[in-house]
């Protein structure tokens, strides 16, 4: 009797639970509306790979709730907060800034993405055009791309020449040893993927009417260069790899994990109160005001 009043999902779901392949709680997640509207909206969607994506935005939620408690901390006490994300062409920086963004106030943080250079810029000292968006008390800055572009993107494509190229690699240390002892924390991210990944991706992005726009000349070249970029790469690691500025090498293979692990680093770098008392409207206006755009 009680089977026969269950709705199809539900008795799909009691098959996979005899299986023994699923656990009550992946089957819980498995009849979520989140669970139902992927498996409808996704071409090549299986029980597998909705409970993976079902799992990682579960994940997600709570490690985002904790960038809210973050940001009162460091808004809360003066603090300032810079974090860079690097990586190859289409290594997964920009949508793991969304996912880190995504419910933080948006008034004590910022999003930087410099475009090239302007004559003006390049007669500066280098930095300054960095400089000039370095957070103030409370506030944290997020890169997409940043002064190391000078110490990998722009001497394997001929941006610049090897004297400034020198230059910088002789300076970025001190730099960023400034910038530790100005009370700011500074946390560097590098994206690492294949070359087989990234050029899956650049077919996915070429092959897209709504991301096509991002393909550029330099991500064209890229699989050419990929040789002269990992040279390149090494250099930085060793040279900047520093005790007060260390990399975070992040797998980007995978996007969901890359997204995760970036953020639970950035929980685990920067010492705020994590039982910090959050006014619950706070978090749930937070989630909602994002629904809504």
């Amino acid at each position: 009797m009680y089977c026969q009043c269950l709705n199809f999902q539900e008795l799909n779901l009691l098959k996979l639970l005899k299986m023994n392949k699923y656990s009550v709680r992946d089957l819980k997640l498995l009849s979520s509306k989140k669970a139902l509207i992927y498996l409808l909206t996704q071409p090549n969607a299986t029980i597998s790979k909705t409970l993976r994506y079902v799992k990682y935005e579960t994940t997600l939620k709570k490690l985002q709730i904790e960038l809210i408690k973050l940001q009162k901390w460091v808004s809360d006490n003066d603090k300032k907060v810079i974090i860079i994300f690097e990586g190859r062409d289409s290594a997964g920086k920009g949508g793991a800034i969304r996912r880190t963004i995504e419910h933080l106030n948006p008034r004590k943080i910022r999003v930087v993405a410099l475009p090239k250079p302007t004559e003006n810029e390049r007669s500066r000292w280098y930095f300054q055009r960095y400089v000039n968006y370095f957070p103030s008390k409370g506030n944290i800055v997020l890169f997409d791309r940043s002064w190391y572009n000078r110490a990998v993107v722009e001497p394997v494509n001929g941006f610049c020449n090897e004297n400034e190229y020198l230059s910088f690699m002789d300076q970025v240390n001190d730099f960023e040893k400034m910038i530790t002892d100005s009370n700011t924390y500074l946390i560097k991210f590098y994206f690492s993927i294949s070359k087989e990944e990234q050029f899956k991706r650049f077919n996915d992005i070429k092959n897209s009417s709504l991301k096509k726009w991002k393909y550029s000349i330099v991500d064209s070249n890229a699989q050419e260069l990929w040789d002269k970029y990992t040279l390149y790469k090494d250099k930085m690691f060793l040279k900047t790899n520093t005790i007060n500025a260390p990399w975070n090498i992040i797998e980007a293979d995978r996007k969901i994990n890359a997204r995760t692990q970036a953020i639970k680093t950035i929980l685990e770098k920067i010492p705020y109160t994590k039982d910090l008392d959050l006014e619950s409207d706070e978090i749930v206006f937070s989630f909602l005001l994002n629904e809504h755009h």
